[in-house]
């Protein structure tokens, strides 16, 4: 993967929380303007600096996880990843990931004898997924009601 930071230490995270505490409040007001870009000043300087949006609302992202003591992995979307890679971010094992790829569930290439995903197409497929389990318990929970189950 292409950056990964190693573990949030309580030091970061400390300043993670109040650092995110300002963000919120500028947050609200900076997206919900019509501007692509939202500017930063420097301290003690006459300089600001123009990030898109979308690097904002990331950035804030980055924070609140940070905040919580997470891990951070800042990846592009066209990274590549092995199979084991992309079993462990769909949560499900190796050998059942090889057969969604062999019935066309999602695009892969291969290299050499190595099978390699697509960061965006994983993204996807777990959107998918989590969607369809959505309404599966959708669902079950209406059955659940309708049959007067208690729940």
């Amino acid at each position: 993967m292409d950056n990964q930071l190693k573990g949030t230490t309580s030091k970061e995270q400390k300043i993670a929380l109040k650092a995110l505490k300002s963000f919120r409040s500028m947050a609200e007001q900076y997206l919900s303007v019509s501007e692509e870009t939202v500017s930063f000043k420097i301290r003690d300087s006459a300089e600001y600096i123009p990030i898109p949006k979308n690097a904002f609302a990331m950035l804030q992202e980055i924070l609140t996880d940070m905040s919580e003591g997470k891990s951070i992995a800042i990846v592009t979307a066209e990274s590549e990843l092995s199979t084991q890679q992309a079993a462990e971010i769909l949560k499900i094992s190796r050998p059942h990931l090889i057969k969604l790829l062999e019935k066309g569930e999602m695009p892969y290439r291969m290299v050499g004898s190595h099978r390699r995903l697509r960061l965006a197409d994983v993204s996807v497929y777990e959107t998918k997924i989590k969607a369809a389990r959505e309404r599966h318990l959708q669902l079950l929970a209406e059955q659940a009601q309708a049959l007067d189950l208690g729940y």
